[in-house]
């Protein structure tokens, strides 16, 4: 079997040549039922499966990094990480990746220091201050899974908090003190 590049090379010269024959007629049955189309339709399907094991093999090491990719379509997969060099535009998939998150807020002075995450329950919404901030950037699964942890922490803080002062205030304001 030819090397990769050698086949995909192959391919783009058989490309050229049917499109120069395009440009040339003014007949499309004509150009659309000529030998080399045919011929290097099967050149074609075969370079297309390459391409699509790669890139499944891709989004596959990007999952083994963050496993939350495993609950996202390839599609929005794709998205997210065309994106990821900036950590705004991925604002509407945090839901799709986390069941708390439905944004985050950012520094004002450093605009890729993540400082707090918001969860929105139908009117309310509740947000919870990371004890420490996580920067996006880098590799978005790498900052994810750094976001992934450090909600966690700051969760298991909140609840050590809320454990201490669970018998000091009344009821009503305990509830109004803490996240859910």
């Amino acid at each position: 079997m030819p090397t990769e590049s050698k086949m995909f090379k192959k391919i783009n010269a058989q490309w050229l040549k049917i499109m120069e024959r395009a440009a040339e007629g003014k007949n499309v049955i004509k150009v659309c039922t000529n030998d080399l189309l045919r011929n290097s339709l099967g050149g074609l399907q075969e370079g297309l499966e390459v391409c699509q094991k790669k890139l499944e093999n891709y989004l596959e090491a990007k999952k083994m990094i963050f496993p939350r990719f495993y609950f996202c379509s390839n599609d929005d997969l794709l998205k997210i990480l065309s994106v990821g060099s900036d950590p705004n535009m991925v604002q509407d998939d945090f839901e799709k990746l986390f069941a708390a998150i439905n944004r985050v807020r950012f520094d004002d002075n450093d605009r890729k220091l993540i400082v707090d995450i918001f969860q929105v329950m139908g009117k309310f919404e509740e947000c919870l201050t990371l004890s420490e901030g996580v920067h996006a950037e880098g590799n978005i699964e790498d900052w994810l899974v750094k976001l992934q942890n450090e909600m966690q922490k700051s969760v298991r803080l909140v609840c050590q908090r809320g454990c201490q002062d669970c018998f000091s205030y009344p009821v009503k304001e305990y509830v109004g003190m803490y996240q859910s």
